[in-house]
């Protein structure tokens, strides 16, 4: 991977010291992590996998090497078939060299308690997952899970509201949120003012008509979330862009 601005090749340390969190946080900073064809679409044949690349999957796997905390919505979970994020010697060096856990555990939005508990997601990590759901979702599905293993949050009446499901994870001290998408819930927290950062890889494709795109949901009410480029990254076509959010002014 080369740097655009321009510059050598870059190492696994200097990756690691361009995309780390700020340092010293006090509240949750999320950063979202997607994958678009040239044309905005955010899967082929309905699962993102089809757009990844070598090179994106390494900042993928950074992404969750740097995060207290992966965050996912059970859409995506189940139909990218998720489970526990996996120990790997590089990751566990990494996180005990920044003093972060082993591993991080995924936390998932599910307002309607629409994972199992027999889901990998419960079943194969080593650290219980955090379902993040609803008033709306049912008593026994909750009691079902929890019996399982996982840590369940109710954040929200009908729906998970994004605001409380961040301060949940703020409780138990996960202040750096990866997100991983998907669109519904990267629409919420665009909506909901949370997006801190975003790292987007466009992959050299054309995906054409009907496939969503990374954010679709109810439509903002507010005006568009501005942002800035801090960062490109070019390899084999593909290009890594990483975004922070614009300065307010005024």
């Amino acid at each position: 991977m080369f740097l655009l601005t321009p510059g050598p090749p870059l190492d696994d340390r200097a990756l690691e010291e361009l995309y780390d969190y700020p340092s010293e946080l006090t509240a949750p900073f999320v950063q979202v992590n997607f994958v678009s064809s040239a044309d905005g679409a955010a899967t082929v044949s309905g699962r993102s996998r089809g757009l990844s690349s070598p090179a994106d999957k390494k900042v993928f796997a950074l992404g969750r090497d740097l995060a207290d905390v992966v965050l996912v919505g059970a859409g995506t979970a189940l139909a990218e078939q998720y489970q526990g994020v996996k120990r790997t010697e590089l990751r566990a060096s990494r996180r005990e060299r920044l003093g972060l856990s082993e591993v991080p555990p995924i936390a998932v939005v599910t307002g309607r308690g629409s994972v199992p508990p027999s889901s990998p997601l419960i079943t194969a990590t080593t650290v219980p997952p955090i379902l993040i759901t609803s008033e709306s979702s049912p008593v026994v599905w909750r009691k079902e899970v929890t019996a399982a293993g996982a840590d369940v949050v109710v954040a929200g009446d009908e729906r998970v509201d994004a605001g409380l499901a961040l301060a949940a994870l703020a409780d138990r001290g996960l202040l750096r949120v990866c997100c991983e998408g998907g669109p519904t819930l990267f629409a919420d927290m665009i909506a909901a003012g949370l997006v801190d950062q975003l790292c987007l890889t466009v992959a050299p494709l054309l995906a054409g008509a009907g496939a969503v795109r990374i954010a679709d949901g109810l439509p903002a009410e507010d005006a568009p979330m501005g942002l800035t480029l801090e960062s490109v990254l070019a390899d084999e076509g593909f290009l890594m862009l990483r975004y922070r959010r614009a300065a307010e002014t005024g």
